[in-house]
């Protein structure tokens, strides 16, 4: 069963933010973690707290919702809600935006949007943690290592050095993460960014443009995007069906 979605309003017309709280009472997997009438008043759940999904008006005081979206550096997965349709095209200019409500919206149509948000963030994928996958030998410092595979976390790149994140501790050494991608499991093993290699095993949720393993924020580049999200849904369903 995938983990609630941690989710925030900022709406700041109260009839439409108890429309939003009655919808998502309705959601076992949503969990609404605070509502607040304008994005300022946002700011701090959000640096603070492991945000999913925001629904988010675009009239807003002091700064508007589509603005304020380009503010964030690291923003989740938001649902614009407005009564001017207009913006629209605007809005899904943006990569982080998933959909688009238009007042007054049904809950079937607001349903779409809670379907759409979740095809975008997977949440906690179920496998089973991880598998026997043999070992590896790494030498660092004219030693040789002896790492199990599925102890591995992730593997980052910087410049002509790896750092193997396991999980009880770090090897650096001279290596380049393409010869890492020929020695792990590719069903197991994924490149995420230019810099890293996760193993999809230790991924505990995926929020926006970031993984995090293990306590650990992990970047998602655009272009391997797709890849992780098949990989996941793929694993998901091995574990559904065994």
């Amino acid at each position: 069963m995938n983990t609630p979605l941690q989710c925030i309003i900022i709406e700041d017309e109260l009839p439409a933010q108890r429309i939003l709280k009655n919808y998502l009472g309705k959601l076992p997997d949503m969990e609404l973690k605070g509502s607040f009438q304008s994005a300022l008043e946002a700011n701090e759940m959000l640096r603070n707290n492991s945000i999913d999904a925001v629904f988010l008006d675009i009239n807003l005081p002091d700064i508007s919702g589509l603005h304020y979206i380009k503010t964030l550096s690291r923003a989740p997965a938001i649902v614009m809600t407005t009564a001017y349709p207009e913006h629209a095209v605007e809005s899904f200019e943006l990569d982080t935006i998933c959909d688009y409500l238009v007042k007054p919206f049904s809950f079937e149509r607001f349903l779409k949007a809670v379907h759409k948000i979740r095809n975008r963030t997977p949440i906690v994928v179920e496998a089973s943690r991880p598998k026997a996958l043999g070992h590896v030998f790494i030498n660092v410092d004219k030693t040789l290592h002896k790492v199990a595979l599925g102890s591995i976390l992730y593997i980052e790149s910087d410049r002509n050095y790896v750092t193997v994140v396991t999980e009880s501790g770090k090897l650096s050494y001279l290596e380049s993460l393409k010869n890492w991608l020929k020695r792990v499991p590719k069903t197991q093993f994924l490149q995420v960014h230019k810099s890293y290699i996760v193993n999809c095993a230790h991924i505990d949720k995926i929020t926006g443009n970031t993984l995090y393993i293990n306590g650990n924020k992990i970047p998602i580049g655009r272009m391997f995007k797709s890849n992780l999200r098949t990989t996941l849904s793929t694993m998901e369903r091995e574990h559904r069906h065994p």
